[in-house]
């Protein structure tokens, strides 16, 4: 279906409009977001729960506790910059650890370096890692939401809680509500190739080594606290009423150089590593080209950028840090070319 002038350019040059693509992922996905009834489990106004706090001499360090659920609080530090005066409007980083950094250490990773350069900084996890009942990603966290949400995947409700993230940090008054972003490596990375497609509120994403392409092997979308494709869903309108099946049911099949033309024009930071196991290599540059054709189309291709390194699945690395500072720099704080200030 054709919703716009700009989508009916974009299939005329033979793309699918990314509003279809977008109602396509929502299949794919169940829901984006809460639907009515859902909404009575989220709270209307996010305030964060008091637990203590940390002077680390040019930040504060403040452990609390945000509802993302009315019955589930889940834990986030947030680093606060001292010196932001009355009035000010500091720009933002979320930053989700993976499966095993721990989100109570940011200092080891992308925190600290982010904090002391002025930005505002939330860390947490992704409720596959946390959620209610001490369920995770080990012990059937899916089926949790599920019995709540109806069939919800995991990536899509990681972006829900980015989203709320988002919404908690826009309540602060030093907050910069037009220059919040999101940092993920790994599990989180590819949450952020999801949050940077679904969700509105980032202004820019940066996803370190993700895999990309769902379909060459490397990496486990497919696991039942991602996309769970395999398991039979009875409002799936296919003979086989699997995620899989809807993956599949366009030729060629959906991947996620879809994301990235959802993402467009905000920018995207791409890293990586190029590790035989769950990592970007050559297979990724393709996927890349294509998402590259629609930003360049909107006339801001150096907003998505990809670097291919050899460093390995790792959240932080001489090579790799420089890269995320600089983007941050540039479309966070505007200190680069072609910023966002």
């Amino acid at each position: 279906m054709i919703h716009s002038r700009r989508d009916l350019l974009y299939a005329l040059t033979g793309g699918t409009s990314p509003r279809h693509l977008r109602d396509e992922w929502r299949e794919i996905l169940g829901k984006l977001e809460p639907n009515r009834a859902d909404r009575r489990w989220f709270v209307e106004r996010m305030v964060a729960r008091e637990i203590g706090s940390i002077d680390r001499g040019v930040y504060v360090r403040r452990h609390i506790e945000l509802p993302l659920e009315v019955d589930f609080w889940q834990p986030a530090l947030m680093l606060v910059p001292k010196g932001i005066k009355r009035g000010e409007r500091r720009p933002t980083v979320i930053a989700w650890a993976s499966t095993s950094p721990d989100w109570q250490k940011p200092e080891e990773w992308w925190g600290k370096w982010l904090a002391e350069q002025g930005f505002v900084v939330l860390t947490s996890w992704a409720h596959i890692r946390n959620y209610r009942d001490g369920t995770s990603f080990r012990n059937g966290v899916s089926e949790k939401v599920y019995e709540r949400f109806g069939r919800w995947a995991g990536l899509s409700r990681m972006v829900w809680d980015v989203r709320q993230h988002a919404h908690y940090l826009s309540s602060l008054p030093y907050v910069d509500t037009k220059r919040i972003g999101f940092i993920g490596s790994s599990l989180s990375a590819k949450t952020a190739l999801y949050a940077a497609a679904f969700a509105p509120e980032l202004a820019a994403t940066v996803s370190i080594d993700p895999h990309v392409p769902l379909w060459d092997g490397g990496t486990n979308y497919e696991e039942p606290w991602y996309l769970d494709c395999k398991r039979k869903f009875d409002d799936i309108a296919t003979p086989a009423k699997t995620v899989l099946s809807l993956l599949q049911k366009t030729q060629p099949a959906h991947d996620h150089h879809e994301l990235l033309i959802l993402s467009a024009p905000k920018p995207l930071l791409i890293v990586g590593g190029n590790d035989k196991n769950h990592s970007d290599g050559p297979s990724t540059l393709p996927l890349v080209e294509l998402g590259r054709k629609r930003y360049a189309e909107l006339g801001v291709a150096e907003r998505l950028q990809f670097h291919l390194l050899d460093t390995g699945h790792t959240p932080v690395h001489p090579k790799i840090d420089p890269l995320w500072q600089a983007f941050f720099n540039q479309f966070l704080r505007g200190t680069g070319r072609n910023s966002r200030s």
